[in-house]
């Protein structure tokens, strides 16, 4: 062995006793279920993990399997969906199933609606065992700031170090299992340009009207006409003799 491949092993020795003692208690890490899995991904996707642990678990308590899923309907899908934003997350989880359901998981799961590499590299490491580290904004952060290379194996604890001690604008170095042959320590990441406010913003009549419309349909005259249309060109509503409601 190398020096180098010495100190790679070294750095994963050291991780993953910290991530022993550190773990974050999920309940998607419970599972090898390709489905549940795929359901945290694309759930925690532009959400905040505690947001996302409830509604995980009334997910899977409504639709165990990729199967139960498909046999929803859309509109069901989108009404358990209201509150965890971006709603064509829903959608693209709906269809990905239904496509599932009928034909079974491709073997290049980009294939699947809304599925990314970075899905797709999740589920084949935490499914399927497959040493494929899915690099999403946490690990990429350790893995620049390291220099680091680090197996599968160290997919969550690589995760939770960069949420938890890693952190973009301050840091914990003085908590990192791997600070001592970090050559970042101390150094903290640029702010990145904030997205604008949700408040007033188009976006957030988008997600208005969806809600009044999942409680019941609508007519079109009394709803947001620019956010019925972009609703309906994204298949969230459909938009029939004047009025509103969720697909069938």
């Amino acid at each position: 062995m190398s020096e180098r491949d010495d100190d790679l092993a070294r750095s994963e020795e050291l991780l993953h006793a910290w991530f022993l003692r550190h773990a974050r208690d999920l309940p998607w890490r419970d599972t090898r279920d390709p489905y549940a899995i795929l359901v945290s991904e694309v759930m925690l996707q532009q959400t905040q993990v505690e947001r996302v642990r409830p509604r995980y678990l009334a997910w899977l308590a409504r639709w165990p399997t990729v199967e139960s899923l498909a046999a929803a309907s859309p509109g069901d899908v989108i009404r358990e969906w209201q509150g965890l934003g971006y709603n064509r997350r829903a959608l693209h989880l709906h269809r990905a199933a239904t496509r599932v359901a009928a034909d079974g998981w491709p073997e290049d799961l980009t294939e699947l609606p809304g599925i990314g590499q970075y899905t797709a590299a999740a589920i084949r490491c935490f499914a399927h065992g497959d040493d494929v580290l899915p690099v999403d904004v946490n690990v990429a952060r350790v893995l620049r700031r390291t220099g680091g290379s680090f197996s599968a194996a160290s997919a969550q604890a690589l995760m939770d170090l960069g949420a938890k001690v890693c952190l973009a604008r301050i840091p914990r170095c003085s908590a990192c299992p791997l600070a001592d042959g970090c050559p970042s320590r101390g150094l903290r990441d640029a702010p990145l340009r904030k997205q604008g406010t949700f408040e007033g913003s188009f976006r957030q009549r988008r997600a208005a009207t969806l809600r009044v419309v999942a409680e019941s349909p609508q007519g079109l005259h009394a709803l947001d006409d620019e956010a019925v249309r972009a609703l309906e060109r994204d298949g969230l509503v459909v938009v029939h003799e004047g009025t509103v409601a969720l697909p069938g």
